[in-house]
Order: C-alpha cells, then structure tokens, then sequence
C-alpha cells in the first residue's frame, strides 16, 4: 500500500486499522475503554473512543495505547 498523502488520510488509514483490529479482536468500544484504563487512559469512555474514531482523529499515543491494550506486536505500516 502506498503512503498517505495528507494528515486526513493517515488518520482515516489510523481510524480503518484500529477499527478492523478491535473487530478483529472482538473488542468493543466498552471493553476497549476499560482496558485503556490499565494503560493510563483514565478518562475514556465509550462515547470518547467513538468521536475520536469518527473524527478520524487522535493522538499517537492513544493509538499506542490502543495497540497495546490489544496486545499487538510487529505492526506492519503497510497494513496501516
């Protein structure tokens, strides 16, 4: 897959990866949240998971966060 060309795109390209892996992983939004919580993210919730997803944006470290309450590894750029 080609690299995004704009800030809009790898956020949506971020938005789709995030979403496939949480379907993926058979994680919802209220899961998602609560596992965060472990990772620092004291203030999310189900309804902050949803508008950061559907804004398409969102800090790196949310995303990492996000990764790693999924427990993913070696993540490829190009699946993103």
């Amino acid at each position: 897959m080609a690299s995004a060309k704009s800030e809009e795109e790898w956020g949506q390209r971020a938005t789709l990866f995030l979403k496939a892996e949480l379907k993926k992983a058979e994680v919802t939004y209220v899961e998602l949240a609560k596992r965060l919580k472990k990772h620092g993210f004291k203030d999310e919730s189900e309804s902050t998971i949803t508008m950061k997803l559907k804004r398409a944006a969102f800090s790196a470290s949310f995303l990492l966060a996000c990764l790693a309450a999924l427990e993913l590894s070696g993540i490829d750029l190009e699946d993103v």
